[in-house]
């Protein structure tokens, strides 16, 4: 066990060394007080302040997690070695840089809620944070940090046990719509038709017919394929099912439709599978539940897992309706225009409230890459970035997620480069 001394302990300090100790290290803590305890401890210890006590190890603090809401928050980037820090502090600290205080900062997205100019859809940028602005949005930086203090940790107390993470990846699917012409009615039918010849899309016209007269499988309904994928190579997919509302900003079948249901039931069968709330279920908590029990009257479990990979993600208003409805896990993390460490981290963290000061019961799954920057991006180039990440996450036993739409493989795609991309990913030869 480590004893760590702080003059006041606040909820963002308890967050943040529980995380970094506790959830990346696997090391047991306890928090005082009392100098006098913290002296007469003969184990190992830490104190967390503006100077030490006397020779213990010490991390020198800002002021970040003895504050509540929010403040202006001045962000210095300097190098530390093969990477970056902020938050610099003396040189009588056993780390240059307030570690706690920096994490937190990434991890509780602490920018996200300081004012800042959204894109077309009302989110979050990747251009608006200090990741990309200082070049370090492609790296796990609290990670590394953490495996930094590690060496410390065990350079000063060689007799520490520590936990060893393995690496592993998980693909997750989003699916949007199941079907692209199949069972959408005579009208969306007849609409879709008469679009596809003005954009001279013919083959698009004798497709939807082939279909419509069951000759021809539904081009993006290749979860047979996806299945036959996981049963050959050994390896995880998670789905994420819309089961929305139609609506224009919504425009999948009706979700009580038995072959939607089908679906849904034999990807269970195999795989994991969760839900992608619709448009208003993001901010409307009454949606979100009539959703949440919709999935959970399909698959007949109690629903584990969200994704939300196309709008505003609400912080913290939607992991609240999360929260409040006891759903565990959220894949929503990361950046749907530009592949990085949304929140700088490659492992599954505990959201914590700036608004109400508190730590959520949620745990948030970061991912990495999303498909959606395949189409503008040089191939080559992003298998080289995704690689390159790829062996960071590796460094520090970490998670790399990557995000998909059914659509990535079917013919209508350039559906080869998404599977090497899946290959690539789960370093399948």
């Amino acid at each position: 066990m480590l004893l760590i001394y702080t003059q006041k302990i606040t909820p963002r300090i308890v967050y943040t060394f529980k995380h970094i100790c506790t959830n990346v290290l696997g090391i047991s803590i306890k928090f005082t007080t009392k100098i006098e305890e913290f002296i007469a401890h003969e184990g190992m210890k830490l104190s967390y302040g503006k100077q030490a006590l006397g020779n213990e190890l010490f991390v020198q603090k800002v002021d970040l997690l003895l504050e509540q809401g929010l403040s202006e928050v001045e962000i210095k980037v300097q190098p530390w070695g093969d990477n970056y820090c902020f938050f610099p502090v003396s040189e009588n600290s056993a780390l240059p840089f307030d570690i706690f205080a920096a994490s937190f900062f990434l991890l509780s997205r602490y920018e996200e809620y300081l004012p800042h100019v959204k894109d077309d859809l009302g989110r979050f940028p990747a251009s608006e944070s200090v990741g990309f602005q200082e070049g370090f949005l492609k790296t796990p930086v609290v990670d590394i940090w953490a495996y930094k203090f590690k060496e410390i940790l065990l350079e000063r107390f060689p007799e520490i046990s520590l936990a060893n993470r393995k690496f592993h990846t998980r693909a997750i699917i989003a699916v949007e719509h199941v079907f692209n012409f199949q069972n959408k009615g005579f009208l969306r039918s007849l609409a879709g038709m008469h679009l596809d010849i003005i954009k001279l899309q013919f083959n698009k016209v004798l497709d939807r017919i082939q279909v419509v007269m069951r000759i021809k499988k539904d081009p993006i309904n290749i979860f047979e394929d996806l299945i036959a994928f996981i049963k050959e190579y050994k390896v995880p997919l998670l789905f994420m099912f819309q089961l929305s509302d139609f609506s224009i900003y919504d425009r999948n079948i009706n979700y009580n439709r038995n072959p939607y249901r089908s679906i849904i039931k034999y990807v269970g069968d195999y795989a994991k599978v969760g839900l992608m709330p619709g448009y208003f279920a993001m901010e409307d908590f009454k949606t979100l539940r009539k959703e949440k029990l919709r999935m959970e009257n399909t698959v007949h479990t109690p629903l584990d897992s969200v994704i939300n990979v196309k709008y505003n993600l609400n912080i913290p208003e939607f992991y609240n309706f999360l929260s409040e409805l006891e759903i565990p896990q959220d894949y929503s993390m990361g950046y749907p225009e530009t592949a990085g460490f949304r929140a700088g981290t490659c492992s599954p963290f505990l959201f914590y409230d700036i608004n109400t000061e508190s730590t959520l019961a949620l745990k948030i799954h970061p991912y990495v890459f999303n498909s959606n920057i395949v189409e503008h991006t040089d191939f080559g180039q992003l298998t080289g970035d995704i690689g390159k990440m790829i062996a960071e996450v590796k460094k520090v036993g970490g998670s790399f997620k990557a995000v998909f739409k059914n659509q990535d493989f079917s013919e209508y795609s350039n559906f080869q480069a998404y599977y090497a991309l899946l290959k690539q990913i789960y370093e399948i030869k």
